[in-house]
């Protein structure tokens, strides 16, 4: 994976979508997760976590899983899916956003023929205030590139 950074950003290039499928999560002995990559650590992510991830055709997560007190956003990138959360199912496709609260019991696969590709946002429930969408500040400086 590629790093650019300086005093106040970081940059990663997690490459190709299509080649998702190259990294392996290891949640524990024994236990991983191909696929799936979580960016926190590369970009520095003080916030929030973020992940990508590619289901192969017929591919799931195999497991529900909740949080303690994260919320999660899933972003669907292509392909198509099913997701479910508390028993309720429904399909996802491109351009798919599905929120999901911490206690809710989630999991998602391919039903399509192509690989499913998700980016996940996961950061602390209720942590956003109405103060902090007005935290933008517009700047006089001219850009230049």
């Amino acid at each position: 994976m590629e790093k650019l950074s300086d005093k106040n950003f970081n940059a990663v290039q997690v490459g190709k979508m299509s080649d998702l499928s190259n990294y392996v999560l290891q949640l524990a002995p024994g236990v991983e997760i191909k696929g799936k990559v979580f960016l926190g650590e590369e970009l520095q992510l003080t916030g929030s976590n973020i992940s990508f991830q590619s289901f192969p055709v017929g591919g799931e997560s195999g497991f529900y899983h909740t949080h303690k007190s994260h919320e999660e956003i899933y972003i669907f990138l292509s392909g198509h899916g099913e997701f479910q959360v508390d028993n309720k199912s429904f399909t996802v496709e491109e351009g798919s956003v599905v929120r999901v609260s911490p206690e809710g019991k989630r999991s998602v696969r391919n039903i399509g023929e192509t690989p499913l590709v998700m980016c996940c946002l996961q950061y602390k429930s209720n942590s956003f205030t109405d103060e902090d969408s007005r935290d933008g500040v517009i700047l006089n400086d001219p850009v230049k590139w």
